[in-house]
């Protein structure tokens, strides 16, 4: 087990209707390299995952977006799935948590529909992104560049387009946050 991430503590932020994979598989490359990992979500103590066709398994919440504060974190995930991005583009505290991420300049990775919140959290113009194909046109809207590639890095900023990509996504996330912060205003 490397520690390359040890000392790092890292923020997933999503609620019910994440893709499965796009939650647990990011969690545990991060904690096997060291980080420690939440799991935040607004209001709950548990959240569930879309598995296919159906609600999957309930997934333990570490701490509610209430009561955390981006300064205590040094990087963001932001799984996808359909319903988990498009809730919490909607949510003005989950919009502003993820903004403290870039204003910080730390590392944030989303992947799938995760971009949503980026989007409205205004902080996708001028980024190099990827995301899943239905979201493309969503972000070229936004002002980003969109290139079909199954993970781009833009400044600590790392997207990837479906759970195929999650190996790449994951080597990246863990290579960014490792570097920490970074230089390029991401706002």
């Amino acid at each position: 087990m490397s520690q390359k991430l040890n000392g790092k503590k890292v923020a997933i932020l999503a609620t019910d209707g994440f893709e499965e994979s796009e939650l647990s598989e990011p969690r545990a490359a991060l904690e096997r390299f060291g980080a420690t990992v939440h799991v935040i979500a607004p209001g709950k103590d548990s959240i569930r995952a879309w598995a296919g066709s159906d609600w999957g398994k309930p997934h333990d919440v570490d701490e509610r977006l209430e009561e955390v504060k981006a300064d205590d974190y040094d990087a963001l995930v932001l799984p996808g799935g359909l319903f988990n991005p498009d809730a919490l583009r909607q949510n003005e505290q989950a919009l502003a948590f993820t903004r403290q991420f870039f204003v910080a300049h730390k590392p944030v990775g989303a992947i799938c529909h995760g971009p949503w919140v980026l989007i409205n959290a205004g902080v996708a113009k001028g980024r190099r992104m990827t995301s899943y194909p239905s979201v493309e046109q969503d972000l070229r809207n936004a002002g980003a560049e969109w290139v079909n590639r199954e993970v781009v890095v833009d400044s600590g900023l790392v997207t990837s387009r479906k759970p195929d990509d999650l190996e790449a996504f994951c080597a990246k996330l863990i290579e960014e946050i490792g570097e920490g912060k970074h230089s390029r205003q991401h706002a």
